[in-house]
C-alpha cells in the first residue's frame, strides 16, 4: 500500500506552498515588532489599542472572531481539496497522515494532561494539540530540493488533518454558554446552502458568501466560537473534483483567499496576539505546569506521537512511506509539527478567556515551543542523519 506520486504538484498546492513561505516570514517579523512595542515605554497604549471598542465588539475580538473565520474558511477549502483529489483523495493514502495526525493530537494532550489535570490550567489541553501549516511548510521551504515532494505533501496532509483535529476540539470544548436557538439558525443556513450548491447547482459566489456572513452572525450569537462557520461554509460551497478547474467557485475563493489570509490576516491577527510582557519572572513562568505542559506538548510529544503513529501504521501493515520518503524525514515531519504559533494562540485566547497573566504566560511558552521546534526539524532535515531505513516500500 504507497502513496501515488505519479501525478505532479497541483498548481494550487504550489500557491499554498509558495504562500506559506512568505507569509511564515512576515509572521515572523510582525511578532518580533509586536514583543517589541509590547515591551517599550508604548506598552500600554499598544495593548489597550486592541482593546478598544469598534460596532460593538473589541478590535481584538473582531480579529478573533470574523477574521480568524476568514482563514477557517481557508483550511475548510484546503481540506475539502484534499479530501476531494488531493492526497486524502484515496483512502489509501489518507490512512498514513490521519494516523501520524491522531498521535501528533493524543500524546502532546496527554502530556499537558498529566502535568495540568485538576489544576486552574486543565483546559490548555488543546493548546499543544495544533500544528501551524504556514510556519511549518515556510521552514521546508527552506530546504529548498534537499527534500523529497513527497515529505511536503505528507507534512500538508498531516498538518490539514491536524487542524481539523482541532476544529473540532473547538467545537466541542471551547463553547461557551450555548444558545440553541442561534445554533440552530446557524445549522438551517448551512443547510440551506448544501441545497442551492447539491440540488440548486447554483455556482455564483455572492449567495454563499452572504449565506456565510449570516450563518457567522448566528454562530457568534450561539456560543459556539464563530470561526466553525468559515469552515462549514467551505463545505457548503460547490467543489469540482477536476485538478485546478477554474471555474469551480471553491478553486477561486481558495486561490483568492491565500494571499490576503497569509499577508493581511495572519500578521494583523500576530500584532494582535503575540504582544507578550516579557517581566522579570519570566524564566519562573516557563517552569509552570501549564507552560512545560505546552512546550512538552510542542517539542517532545509532537514528533512522539506523530513518529509513533506512523511507526505503528508501517509495522502493521496498514501503510507504508510514501515514495522518496525515509524515516528521518518522518522524523523530520515530527519535530516541525511541534510548530503551534497560530492555532495554538488561538486555543490559549478561548481556553483561558480572562485571564491575562496565564494567557500571556501560555503565549510565551508558544513561542519558545514553537521557534525550538522550527530550529530542530530544520536541523534535522539539513544536517541529521539516520541509520534508519525506509520500510515497507
Amino acid at each position: 500500500m504507497t502513496f501515488d506520486l505519479s501525478f505532479p504538484l497541483s498548481r494550487t498546492f504550489q500557491d499554498f506552498a509558495a504562500s506559506g513561505k512568505a507569509g511564515g516570514t512576515i509572521l515572523i517579523l510582525c511578532t518580533l515588532v509586536s514583543l517589541v512595542l509590547a515591551n517599550s515605554p508604548l506598552g500600554h497604549s499598544y495593548l489597550h489599542f486592541w482593546h478598544m471598542p469598534l460596532a460593538g465588539l473589541s478590535i481584538e475580538l473582531w480579529i478573533n472572531d470574523a477574521l480568524m473565520a476568514v482563514f477557517f474558511l481557508l483550511i475548510g477549502l484546503e481540506l475539502e481539496r484534499e479530501l476531494y483529489n488531493g492526497e486524502l483523495s484515496d483512502p489509501k493514502n489518507a490512512l498514513l497522515p490521519m494516523l501520524a495526525a491522531a498521535g501528533g493530537i493524543i500524546v502532546p494532550a496527554l502530556i499537558h494532561f498529566s502535568l495540568n489535570h485538576g489544576t486552574s490550567t486543565q483546559a490548555g489541553i488543546g493548546i499543544p494539540m495544533a500544528t501551524d501549516i504556514a510556519f511549518a511548510l515556510g521552514v521546508l521551504a527552506l530546504l529548498g530540493s534537499s527534500v523529497p515532494a513527497s515529505l511536503k505533501i505528507f507534512l500538508t496532509a498531516l498538518a490539514v488533518m491536524d487542524d481539523l483535529g482541532a476544529i473540532i476540539v473547538i467545537a466541542l470544548f471551547y463553547t461557551a454558554q450555548l444558545s440553541i436557538g442561534y445554533l440552530a439558525g446557524a445549522l438551517a443556513v448551512f443547510v440551506l446552502l448544501v441545497v442551492l450548491n447539491r440540488f440548486g447547482r447554483v455556482m455564483a459566489l455572492t449567495p454563499y458568501l452572504l449565506g456565510g456572513a449570516l450563518m457567522w452572525f448566528l454562530m457568534l450569537k450561539s456560543g459556539v466560537h464563530a470561526t466553525i462557520a468559515g469552515v462549514l461554509l467551505a463545505f457548503a460551497i460547490p467543489y469540482s473534483a477536476t485538478r485546478d478547474d477554474e471555474k469551480s467557485p471553491s478553486h477561486r475563493l481558495e486561490h483568492t483567499l491565500h494571499k490576503p489570509v497569509a499577508f493581511l490576516i495572519l500578521p494583523i491577527f500576530a500584532l494582535c496576539n503575540t504582544g507578550i510582557v516579557i517581566g522579570a519572572d519570566w524564566a519562573n513562568s516557563l517552569l509552570s505546569s501549564n507552560s512545560l505542559g505546552i512546550i512538552l506538548g510542542l517539542v517532545l510529544g509532537k514528533p512522539i506521537g506523530i513518529v509513533l503513529a506512523t511507526l505503528a501504521a508501517v509495522m502493521l501493515g496498514l501503510s507504508r512511506l510514501p515514495t522518496g520518503l525515509a524515516w528521518r524525514h518522518v522524523i523530520g515531519a515530527g519535530l516541525l509539527g511541534g510548530i503551534g504559533f497560530t492555532m495554538s494562540i488561538f486555543i490559549t485566547n478561548l481556553a483561558y478567556s480572562g485571564e491575562a497573566d496565564i494567557v500571556n504566560a501560555s503565549k510565551m511558552a508558544i513561542l519558545a515551543a514553537s521557534l525550538s521546534a522550527a530550529l530542530a526539524g530544520l536541523g534535522w532535515l539539513r544536517f541529521g542523519r539516520s541509520s534508519l531505513t525506509r520500510t515497507g516500500a
